[in-house]
C-alpha cells in the first residue's frame, strides 16, 4: 500500500473507532436508564431496536466520511513528499539544476525540503567542480604524453639524433607526467578522508619543510624564517606534511627574482591552531587571490622560478587538506606585495568553555 492510501485508511480507522466508542456511550449511558418493564411507553428494548439500525447507518456514513476525507487530508499533506520524490527522481536522471523550493510556513516537510536543496546545490557544484578538474586533469596529463611522443617521433626521422640529450629531455617530461600523477593521487586522498588520525605537531613539521626546501631557496636567493610556538592537530602525518610542504614551496617559487622572503610561523589558541605562510613578491590583485586554490590556477601573473615550473595544484592540494581535517585555508594578499596564507585547523584539547 502506498503512504496516502496507508494514512487514509488510518483516518478513517480513527474515526470509525471514536464514532463506536460514541455511540456505544450513548447506549450505555442513555438506555440503562430506559426501564425494561413498562408497558405503555417504548421500553428499552424498543430503543435499542430503533437505535441499532440508525448507528449502523452513522457509522457506515462516518467510514466513508473518514476515507474520502483522509483521502484528501493525505494528499494535501504529502504533496511536499510528492515534490521531493519529483526532485529526487529528476537528480537520478542526472539533472542537478532542479529545486523543490517549497513553500509555505515552516515546518518538518519545509525543513526537509530545504535541506534537500541545500544537498542538490552542494552536490551540484561538486559535479562541476569534478568535471572541470576531470577536464583539466585530462589536458595536463594529455601535455606530456604528446610531448614524450613528438620527441620520439623526430627522434626516429632523425639520423644525426643525439640520444643522450633525447633521454633526458625525456626524463624531464616522464618526471612532471609522475609529478602531476602523485599530485591527483593525493587530492583524491584529502577529498576522501581516508586516512588515520594521529596527533601532530605543525611546528615540527613546518621545520622539516623549511629544511627540506632551503637548497631551493638558496639557489633562488631567498632567506626562509621559521619559528612559532607548538601546535598540535589531530590528522594524518603525511597529508599535513604535505600541506606545510606544498605553502612553502609555493612561497619560494612564486616570489621575487631576487632578495625575497618567506615567513613560516605557528600559533596556537585555546581552540584552535594557525599555520601562517608568509612571503614577499609582485603586488596580487585581490579578484585573483580566490582562483589560486582552484585546481590547475598556476597564477599566470606570480613570478615563479625556472627549476619548478608548476602543476597548479600546490593550494588546490593544500585546501583540499586543510578542509579533509575539518579545517580553514585563508589567502590574504599584501599590500606591498606577495601573499600570506594562513591554515586554521582545530585544537585537539580545545579548553573548556568558561
Amino acid at each position: 500500500m502506498s503512504a496516502r492510501l496507508k494514512l487514509t485508511l488510518s483516518y478513517a480507522g480513527i474515526v470509525v473507532v471514536s464514532g463506536v466508542l460514541l455511540l456505544a456511550a450513548v447506549a450505555v449511558y442513555l438506555l440503562r436508564y430506559v426501564p425494561d418493564t413498562v408497558e405503555f411507553f417504548p421500553n428499552r428494548s424498543d430503543l435499542t431496536r430503533a437505535f441499532v439500525p440508525a448507528a449502523v447507518i452513522v457509522m457506515i456514513v462516518l467510514f466513508v466520511l473518514g476515507l474520502a476525507g483522509g483521502w484528501i487530508l493525505a494528499g494535501r499533506m504529502l504533496a511536499p513528499l510528492d515534490r521531493i520524490s519529483r526532485a529526487a527522481q529528476l537528480a537520478a536522471q542526472g539533472s542537478l539544476s532542479h529545486r523543490v523550493a517549497l513553500e509555505g510556513p515552516r515546518d518538518e516537510f519545509r525543513d526537509l525540503a530545504d535541506v534537500f536543496d541545500s544537498m542538490l546545490e552542494q552536490l551540484e557544484a561538486h559535479v562541476a567542480e569534478q568535471q572541470r578538474f576531470a577536464a583539466n586533469a585530462s589536458h595536463e596529463l594529455r601535455t606530456p604524453l604528446a610531448i614524450s611522443q613528438a620527441m620520439l617521433e623526430v627522434a626516429r626521422t632523425d639520423p644525426d639524433r643525439d640520444v643522450d640529450a633525447l633521454i633526458a629531455r625525456l626524463e624531464v617530461v616522464n618526471t612532471r607526467a609522475i609529478e602531476l600523477t602523485e599530485a591527483l593521487l593525493m587530492l583524491s586522498r584529502a577529498d576522501r578522508r581516508s586516512f588515520t588520525r594521529d596527533i601532530v605537531d605543525l611546528s615540527l613539521l613546518a621545520e622539516e619543510a623549511v629544511e627540506a626546501l632551503l637548497p631551493v631557496a638558496d639557489r633562488r636567493g631567498i632567506a626562509v624564517e621559521v619559528g612559532g610556538v607548538a601546535a598540535p592537530v589531530l590528522g594524518s602525518s603525511t597529508l599535513l606534511q604535505q600541506l606545510v610542504t606544498n605553502l612553502v614551496l609555493n612561497a619560494i617559487v612564486h616570489n621575487r627574482p631576487t632578495g625575497g622572503a618567506v615567513s613560516v610561523r605557528t600559533h596556537a589558541l585555546p581552540d584552535a591552531v594557525a599555520l601562517v605562510v608568509e612571503n614577499t613578491g609582485a603586488v596580487i590583485p585581490a579578484h585573483r587571490v580566490v582562483t589560486f586554490t582552484e585546481p590547475f590556477q598556476r597564477g599566470a601573473e606570480r613570478t615563479r622560478s625556472e627549476d619548478h615550473a608548476g602543476l597548479g595544484l600546490g593550494l588546490a592540494i593544500a585546501e583540499r587538506i586543510t578542509q579533509a581535517h575539518g579545517g580553514t585555508l585563508v589567502l590574504t594578499p599584501r599590500a606591498e606585495g606577495g601573499l600570506i596564507v594562513t591554515v586554521w585547523l582545530p585544537h585537539p584539547y580545545p579548553a573548556p568553555l568558561g
